[in-house]
């Protein structure tokens, strides 16, 4: 019998994993119990370990960012610290004081430790994909931590298109410089520098994925991915004055694949049957005007995760 060589067995081997169904758990119910529940089903368990909770505290004048009561059971369970980095928008949240009194208002450190990650600095961390980012800038308060729960409210996006967890773990986890770095695909290191040097859309896009997977790769297997589809308006938590929410609430849905889980995220939303008080066309009128789906598309093709998927729902698992 021929012997295979290495080069063909890895090769498909690459191709047998590019097409691997990731497993995506859902449950359609939304609460502090659920979120609990869904995270424990990802069978990757935080103890032990130093914990990032990432989440958006969201822009004052916001009302749809994650409540500290829905997300409080999960982070005490683990006995997690809420992190976040500085905007490199003009706001409540671009300066270290006035993102402090944004998190305070809204209650945020009422619940658990919190952490403005380039509060003191920034730091850079490796990435693969360096065909527009050559690093990704982080607050230098990331090595505190050794485990990080990506806890992203998905809803649409003014640049993006639509935020869940792969622009809350490359916006979200960059420092304000790194933000403009990723904005501007690399042009820009300088918030103040930020507008002048906006890229491409789609370069723009790509460098997000890249920053992504860098985090990723930062955390390797103590990294979990959480969406959760409530108060889905057209417009980011970074708004102050966000469009009105035309979707009802729909669900969590969680995974250890950040591409799986933002490309379930958004199958669910452009597949939806509307009905009267559950609008889904300016949500996908917003990520196709966007370009938004590149970014899932350029993060699975850069190795970050797959598009196929498998939905567990939880709801019917006895």
């Amino acid at each position: 019998m021929r012997k295979l060589s290495i080069s063909f067995i890895i090769a498909a081997f690459a191709i047998i994993s590019a097409s691997a169904q990731s497993k995506v758990f859902m449950t359609r119910e939304i609460s502090p119990g659920a979120l609990v529940r869904i995270y424990k089903a990802l069978n990757r368990p935080a103890d032990g370990h130093r914990v990032a909770v990432k989440i958006s505290t969201g822009e004052a004048g916001n009302p749809n960012y994650l409540k500290p009561t829905l997300i409080s059971q999960l982070v005490d369970s683990v006995h997690g610290t809420i992190v976040e980095c500085n905007t490199a928008y003009k706001g409540k949240r671009n300066t270290v004081e006035a993102h402090w009194q944004t998190i305070h208002e809204h209650g945020f450190d009422t619940i658990a430790p919190v952490d403005l990650m380039d509060e003191e600095g920034q730091m850079k961390i490796p990435v693969r994909d360096k065909r527009h980012i050559r690093y990704d800038i982080v607050g230098d308060h990331l090595p505190r931590y050794d485990y990080m729960i990506n806890l992203a409210h998905f809803k649409g996006h003014a640049m993006g298109g639509y935020g869940g967890v792969l622009k809350n773990a490359s916006i979200g986890v960059a420092s304000a410089d790194g933000k403009a770095y990723i904005h501007t695909a690399g042009k820009t290191d300088k918030t103040e520098e930020m507008w002048q040097n906006i890229a491409e859309q789609d370069l723009f896009l790509e460098s997000m994925a890249a920053a992504a997977q860098a985090v990723d790769d930062y955390f390797g297997e103590n990294i979990i991915y959480i969406n959760i589809m409530n108060n889905m308006s057209v417009d980011c938590d970074c708004d102050a004055h966000p469009s009105e929410v035309l979707l009802k609430d729909y669900g969590i849905l969680a995974s250890t694949d950040p591409v799986a889980l933002d490309k379930a995220c958004v199958d669910i939303i452009f597949n939806m049957h509307p009905t009267e008080g559950n609008d889904n066309a300016p949500l996908i009128e917003r990520i196709n005007s966007r370009h938004g789906l590149h970014t899932i598309d350029h993060a699975a093709a850069i190795g970050l995760g797959s598009l196929e998927y498998e939905i567990i729902d939880l709801d019917h698992i006895q």
